[in-house]
């Protein structure tokens, strides 16, 4: 099955509205910060098409938002019985929270498409299993003898080891 190509600009856009209108009333400011910040780093995807960077950077932010936005619902959703405008508000905020997941899929295929690994990596050390770069102990180099095996001068004076 293929999978629909969604422009980077529609997803932009699409969470741009609905972040303003999220922010009409009812959620702090720190929601519209953390959003709109995001988006600007969409922008910047959009505006460097050949960026992985970029596009890796707006999928963690919205990873980040994500997490970001379910705290603040948590904590600033109103309990009281709402007016037109908190409940539009709030609609489209959590409209844009759940809209979220599928746009992350898609900024994922993008990133992929411009070139990005399938797995990420951060640049963090990690253990391979990978044994061609070993040296087995059971070769002997050609520089040392097998009567002089510490590779010492015959004077007595330490000699220079070839490692």
């Amino acid at each position: 099955m293929e999978i629909p190509a969604i422009n980077l600009k529609a997803i932009v856009l699409v969470h741009w509205l609905l972040t303003v209108w999220g922010c009409m009333a009812g959620l702090p400011i720190s929601y519209a910060l953390g959003n709109l910040s995001v988006l600007a780093v969409g922008v910047w995807a959009i505006a460097q098409r050949d960026s992985i960077d970029a596009v890796l950077l707006f999928l963690m932010g919205m990873m980040l938002t994500i997490l970001s936005d379910i705290i603040q619902f948590s904590i600033f959703y109103p309990v009281v019985v709402f007016q037109g405008v908190v409940r539009f508000s709030a609609g489209m905020a959590i409209l844009s929270l759940l809209l979220k997941p599928v746009s992350c899929f898609f900024v994922y295929q993008m990133y992929r498409e411009r070139g990005g690994d399938y797995n990420v990596n951060f640049g963090f050390p990690s253990v391979t299993r990978n044994r061609d770069t070993y040296q087995s102990i059971d070769q002997q180099e050609g520089s040392s003898s097998p009567a002089n095996p510490f590779n010492q001068a015959q004077d007595g004076k330490p000699g220079v080891r070839a490692y």
